[in-house]
């Protein structure tokens, strides 16, 4: 409990709590740590007089309120089940939100397999919900800027740091040939509302209008495909792909009624949802590799394998990026993979 924490930080919550009490029947006493993230946020869970609450501490400078706050009146006015913000204090970065449980998708999914199909499904049209939603006033571009900044931790933390590899002047031409044809291929693409990290611990399951939608402050305007191939190649589940193919063709069809801007042919479609998809996992490697390197968070390691998956998957398919096969292939100390690509 705060009152027990000596830190200033935690002294500093509990303040904040008290005057809560009246107007949300808040019991500060009751205070436990609920979870944290990769950032330097931490979440606490509450008792009230009406069921449990959820606390955001987001300490500044590292962190800002502000466009939680604003993203989640977005959403919430979409029709999207995200938290309500109760209770704000932007300049010490504290929130008091409504408590959308402790079921993950990845728990449920993990407990119940055989049921994600129905989960998965409802997260498909809460995702046709968000893209709905007309956000351009309020959220950045995913420009490419960002979009080259996000490929350009593979080779510092992944392949640098993590691997101790030294890119030969071959090889990161060729890289740069690669990340050059990605970001045109995710720039050209319809742009729509993009949570960026639409995916099973950031969706939760609820008895009402699942799912539930948590991490949602980083929403930017940008391709279409990359929410869906968030949620399809998950970070933290391997799907088959014959799986895969199935919800993005649902998918599709959804967005097509809808009248959302995704591509006429399917096969058009889920080429751009490839290469979307190889952004984010190149991403997502420098980013764990960054976690535990640079943050010391090592549970992120696990996770690799299921990345680099993903990644193997697309790379071997487009002959365009056979250079980047070859790079994983040497810092994997694998042999050459040989198939077919297109």
């Amino acid at each position: 409990m705060p009152s027990a924490d000596p830190s200033p930080r935690m002294q500093a919550l509990a303040a904040w709590l008290q005057p809560l009490a009246a107007a949300h029947g808040v019991q500060p006493d009751t205070l436990q740590p609920a979870s944290s993230d990769a950032s330097f946020r931490r979440y606490y869970r509450v008792q009230s007089a009406g069921g449990s609450l959820i606390v955001m501490d987001a300490p500044p400078p590292m962190e800002d309120v502000r466009p939680f706050v604003r993203v989640a009146r977005l959403l919430a006015a979409g029709g999207v089940h995200v938290p309500l913000v109760l209770a704000q204090d932007e300049a010490q970065g504290f929130l008091l939100l409504t408590d959308l449980g402790t079921t993950t998708y990845l728990r449920a999914i993990g407990e119940q397999p055989g049921r994600a199909d129905g989960w998965m499904r409802d997260a498909l049209a809460a995702l046709v919900t968000l893209q709905r939603i007309d956000a351009a006033h309020a959220v950045p571009p995913y420009d490419a800027a960002l979009l080259r900044r996000e490929l350009d931790l593979f080779p510092q933390w992944f392949v640098q740091q993590h691997h101790g590899h030294t890119l030969s002047a071959a090889q990161h031409a060729a890289l740069e040939r690669i990340f050059q044809d990605i970001v045109a291929n995710n720039l050209a693409q319809p742009r729509v509302l993009v949570h960026r990290d639409w995916h099973s611990r950031n969706l939760m399951l609820t008895a009402e209008r699942n799912p539930g939608v948590l991490d949602f402050q980083d929403a930017v305007i940008g391709p279409i495909t990359y929410d869906l191939v968030s949620l399809l190649r998950d970070a933290y589940i391997a799907w088959p792909e014959e799986q895969q193919l199935d919800w993005a063709i649902r998918y599709w069809e959804r967005a097509r009624a809808a009248a959302l801007p995704v591509a006429a042919d399917f096969a058009d479609f889920y080429r751009d949802l490839d290469w979307m998809g190889l952004q984010r996992a190149l991403k997502v490697l420098g980013i764990f590799a960054r976690l535990y390197h640079r943050d010391g968070k090592a549970q992120y390691l696990g996770d690799l394998p299921v990345v680099l998956q993903h990644t193997r998957l697309v790379a071997a398919r487009y002959g365009a990026f056979k250079p980047l096969l070859q790079l994983l292939d040497q810092l994997e100390g694998r042999s050459v993979q040989v198939g077919y690509t297109f």
